[in-house]
C-alpha cells in the first residue's frame, strides 16, 4: 500500500516496490484516501510520505500512527524530507517499534539501501535513517554533553543498527570496548540496559521522547 500525492513519484515507487517482489494493492495520493484503501485492502505494508493534502504537513505520518493504533501488526515505512520529531516517537513507540521505518527520500535514490529497507520493515524490522538520527540528535545536545566524544559515535553507530563488531569496526576498537562504550551511554543517559527488540535504536529513540519538539521544520 503506497501513499504518495507526488503523481510521478507515486508511480516510479509503484514500479520499483514491484520490481523487488512486493505487490502493490494500491497508490493513492493523500491521508484519507491511505487510510480508506487500508480498511479495504487490509495491507502487510504500507510506504508513505508525511506531507500530504490538504495541509501538507504530516498528514501521512499521523495517518500511519493512526492506522498502526487501530492495527499493531501492519508494517509502516515512512518517506520523508524532513524530520517529524513527535509523530516518529509515537510510530516507534507502538508495538515496540517492530515493522517500523522512517527513511528520508534521498535514501531512495540507494536502490539497494531502499530494497533492504522495505525488507527489513515488511520482516518486523526497524529502519531508522542515520541522517535522521543526526538531525535529532542536533536538536538535542545538552543531554549529550554527558558523553565523551567516543561514546557519542558509538552512539550514532548504534542508532543505525549496527552491531557490537560493525562499531568495533567502524571505530577501530575490540568489541569489549564497544560493550563498554554502550553500558557507560544507557547509564548516563538514564536510558534501560535490557530493551527486548532492537535494543541500539530503542535507546536513542527512548532518550529522543523524552523532550519532543513541539513543532518540525522542513
Amino acid at each position: 500500500m503506497l501513499a504518495e500525492d507526488g503523481v510521478l513519484l507515486r508511480e516510479g515507487l509503484v514500479g520499483l516496490i514491484a520490481r523487488f517482489g512486493h505487490e502493490v494493492v494500491a497508490a493513492v495520493g493523500d491521508a484519507e484516501a491511505l487510510k480508506a484503501a487500508v480498511a479495504e485492502h487490509a495491507p502487510d505494508l504500507v510506504v508513505t510520505d508525511v506531507r500530504m493534502p490538504p495541509g501538507f504537513t504530516d498528514e501521512g505520518l499521523r495517518a500511519a500512527v493512526e492506522l498502526r493504533s487501530a492495527r499493531p501488526e501492519l508494517a509502516v515505512l515512512v518517506l520523508s524530507q524532513y524530520v517529524a520529531q513527535s509523530y516518529a516517537a509515537e510510530l516507534f513507540d507502538s508495538v515496540g517499534g517492530r515493522g517500523a521505518g522512517y527513511l528520508l527520500k534521498d535514501r531512495i535514490g540507494d536502490i539497494d539501501d531502499f530494497r533492504d529497507a522495505l525488507d527489513q520493515v515488511a520482516s518486523g524490522g526497524m529502519v531508522v535513517d542515520p541522517e535522521v538520527v543526526r538531525r535529532l540528535l542536533r536538536r538535542r545536545r545538552d543531554p549529550l554533553d554527558k558523553l565523551t566524544g567516543r561514546e557519542l559515535e558509538v552512539l550514532a553507530l548504534m542508532a543505525e543498527g549496527r552491531t557490537n563488531a560493525a562499531i568495533a569496526a567502524a571505530l577501530t576498537v575490540t568489541e569489549a570496548a564497544v560493550a563498554k562504550h554502550i553500558g557507560n551511554i544507557l547509564t548516563k543517559l538514564d536510558l534501560p540496559r535490557t530493551a527486548e527488540d532492537h535494543r541500539r535504536v530503542l535507546a536513542v529513540l527512548a532518550y529522543l521522547r523524552r523532550r519532543p519538539e513541539p513543532t518540525a521544520q522542513g
